[in-house]
């Protein structure tokens, strides 16, 4: 592909920066965060709503911008860089594909409208004890009773399901057939009784993981998406939309302007870190790699709109190279406040401590991202998974 300037995506960049420019100043320069709060999460959705960009990722006949895979980067880059709130990514990265591929016209009516307006937020339940890389091995079940199903099972690692307002889900309505063809894909109001939501305290000190157990919930045959059995398939479209997002660009160009403020303002002698030869030289390689990943991103991403079935082994290996350099950085951001990096910095929504530290405002959560990123090359499916993946598609392993 041409990676030569553009200089329509360059008009496009000031078009979002002019944009920006006009978003209230406390949507903007926010603390680092995995997801922001239900609150910013709305107000910033609504304000992308009116401006006719409520759907970044989809295309026109769906409602969404019909921008192209360039436009897209250019859009995330300027948002993360002007440290706008988060977009809840579970619907419009994920779901959102689904329902436009698959939901019947009553389903859309039902939930699209919610979704472009910030009024429903969404979570993923997939992952379950003993099922997680072998997602095919789930043993949450949904049986049918009349217009209903009932739904009993646990699922585990549910991100941000203490404020989601409806979960994707997926459960076992067949247990004679081969595992994968026995899966259907649920949509649960987390209201519905029965449902139950408890807290996983992460080692990034933070509250967005949790265990949900299903006791006897029933849900209407209307929430199916697609036909029974059908789930599978569909999460194989789910998760080869999800490969050029996976990489988190943003966040890691995010982590690079940081690590930059780190090196030219922290002490180090009579000058300053950058002038370290052996750090500048650190410095240099991570963002030579974070160059070829925004590459390796593009290309994927225009391979996936091309449906090249070649793009599924490049979103492996672009999982494997991305969520490895989240975790290089964020070991030479801590590595680089010296005896402060090992300090716990404030979680962004929590209040500061009352000691100041040095470089606070700069740093402050640095030490739990760093920890958070530990588990980068886990979820999403974890580095071996990807190996296998590269080895059986590209090798014939």
């Amino acid at each position: 592909m041409d990676f030569q300037p553009d200089a329509g995506l360059a008009a496009f960049r000031q078009e979002v920066r002019d944009f920006l420019a006009q978003v209230p100043a406390e949507l903007k320069g926010l603390q680092r965060c995995t997801r922001s709060p239900r609150e910013q999460i709305m107000r910033w959705q609504k304000l992308l709503q009116a401006r006719g960009w409520g759907a970044p990722y989809w295309a026109k006949e769906h409602g969404g911008t019909g921008w192209s895979v360039p436009q897209i980067l250019v859009f995330d880059d300027e948002c993360s860089a002007a440290g706008t709130p988060t977009q809840d990514a579970f619907v419009h990265k994920m779901l959102g594909p689904v329902l436009n591929a698959f939901a019947t016209p009553e389903q859309k009516a039902e939930h699209l409208p919610a979704i472009f307006n910030g009024e429903r937020l969404w979570c993923q339940g997939f992952s379950e004890p003993g099922a997680g890389s072998d997602l095919a091995a789930l043993r949450t079940r949904a049986e049918r009773d009349g217009d209903h199903y009932v739904i009993n099972g646990q699922k585990i690692w549910t991100s941000y399901a203490h404020h989601a307002d409806w979960i994707f889900l997926l459960v076992r309505t067949d247990f004679e057939v081969k595992k994968q063809a026995g899966i259907s894909f649920l949509l649960v109001d987390m209201n519905t009784p029965g449902v139950t939501v408890r807290p996983i305290r992460s080692i990034d000190d933070a509250h967005h993981l949790n265990e949900t157990f299903f006791d006897n919930v029933r849900v209407p045959v209307g929430n199916l998406i697609g036909a029974e059995g059908q789930g599978w398939n569909i999460t194989k479209f789910l998760l080869n939309n999800e490969h050029a997002t996976t990489a988190d660009l943003p966040e890691l160009k995010r982590y690079m302007r940081e690590l930059r403020l780190f090196a030219t303002a922290i002490p180090a002698g009579e000058g300053r870190l950058i002038e370290r030869t052996e750090f500048a030289l650190k410095l240099a390689r991570l963002d030579a790699e974070l160059q070829a990943i925004g590459m390796l991103v593009q290309r994927v991403a225009q391979m996936e709109q091309r449906h090249d079935p070649a793009s599924h082994v490049l979103g492996s290996m672009l999982k494997i190279r991305a969520t490895e350099l989240q975790q290089r950085i964020t070991e030479v951001q801590l590595e680089a406040l010296g005896d402060y990096g090992a300090v716990a910095y404030a979680h962004p929504h929590e209040a500061a401590p009352a000691q100041a530290y040095p470089l606070q405002e700069l740093a402050r959560g640095i030490a739990n991202d760093m920890f958070l990123r530990r588990a980068s090359t886990i979820y999403g499916g974890t580095s071996e998974v990807q190996r296998g993946i590269i080895a059986k598609m590209l090798f014939q392993l």
